[in-house]
């Protein structure tokens, strides 16, 4: 694989992957397709090895720049996707289009184009919540928020391509991931840039809800490796094995930035909130990936991540994302 296509690359994960590839892979070369919407930050993809990246201004929900970015592409890496539960509760019609509409498209050129890998990114939260245990990959789907069925009918119309049309799809659902260069609308960077500047920190109801924790490195890695190790029709969770409440995160990060607990705010719980997701990554495993960080050590490096890189972060809260924080949170 000399010639990647990846989706949604000025992103979180997904700018976090190109760095990682390229370091990883000196003959690799990658072709960005991104529509570059609020969440999309070309700062993410600062410092990298031009000659060896490729930008394409696109939407993926556009069938002909699809086909224009995977020409030539030995595999393609979908990351595009809406992403934030809020913003899909308040409006689903963009989720649909990306994170289906997209997902059609991605599949429709490898079909034509014979692509010789295609991996969905995809999230545990497909499965719904869990009192206790974790979901194997067997298990039934049961997505609760307008953002989770949108991945689910992704990620399911795209194995439909595997087994009707032979198109070589893999699917990874990761946990919670964290680490730097992540849009502050998740509730880890608003949390730490919120302590940082003194404001508070809107917690959901009583915090009890449980997310397993994968750092951004480790993700990457593990979209990798399914890519490269796993078996086109299957699904691989990929997962963190760092279950905390919000409110231990909560007060993990007030730690770390070195603020104290009056700035927790508790605002009314969300809509359908699921309480709890843990998922089983045994199968991943077995194919050699492990993740390296731990939460303690993650954390530190994320938190330091945003104090030291101001710049980035005091930009984005100041334009299209201060709106969306008043009508989020301004009346709880």
């Amino acid at each position: 694989m000399n010639r990647i296509c990846v989706t949604g690359g000025a992103g979180f994960i997904a700018s976090n992957y190109i760095k990682f590839a390229l370091d990883e892979y000196p003959d690799l070369h990658i072709v960005n397709l991104d529509k570059l919407t609020y969440a999309g930050n070309m700062d993410n993809l600062k410092d990298i090895d031009e000659s060896r990246h490729t930008f394409i201004n696109g939407d993926i929900a556009d069938a002909d720049v699809v086909r224009k970015a995977m020409d030539g592409c030995d595999a393609i890496i979908n990351f595009a996707a809406d992403s934030h539960v809020d913003r899909s509760i308040m409006e689903a019609s963009d989720f649909i289009a990306t994170n289906v509409r997209g997902v059609h498209n991605i599949v429709e050129a490898a079909k034509e184009m014979k692509t010789h890998r295609v991996l969905l990114v995809s999230t545990d939260e497909v499965y719904g919540s869990i009192e206790s245990g974790s979901f194997v990959e067997t298990d039934p789907l049961g997505p609760r928020n307008p953002y989770s069925a949108t991945k689910a009918g992704g990620e399911l119309l795209g194995m439909t391509y595997f087994h009707t049309f032979d198109v070589p799809v893999i699917v990874t659902r990761g946990s919670n991931t964290y680490g730097p260069n992540q849009y502050p609308e998740k509730v880890l960077p608003l949390f730490v840039t919120n302590a940082i500047d003194d404001e508070p920190l809107p917690l959901y109801g009583d915090g009890k809800n449980v997310r397993d924790w994968l750092y951004v490195e480790d993700h990457a890695r593990g979209i990798d490796h399914a890519l490269r190790h796993g078996e086109p029709g299957q699904v691989y969770n990929v997962s963190g094995s760092n279950e905390k409440e919000n409110v231990t995160l909560t007060h993990k990060i007030l730690e770390l930035v070195g603020k104290g607990p009056d700035l927790i705010k508790p605002i009314q719980d969300r809509p359908g909130h699921d309480r709890r997701y843990s998922i089983d990554d045994t199968k991943l495993m077995g194919l050699g990936w492990k993740p390296l960080t731990s939460w303690e050590d993650g954390m530190a490096k994320t938190v330091k991540w945003y104090q030291d890189n101001e710049w980035w972060w005091r930009k984005i809260k100041s334009g299209e994302f201060r709106e969306y924080y008043e009508r989020q949170y301004g009346n709880k």
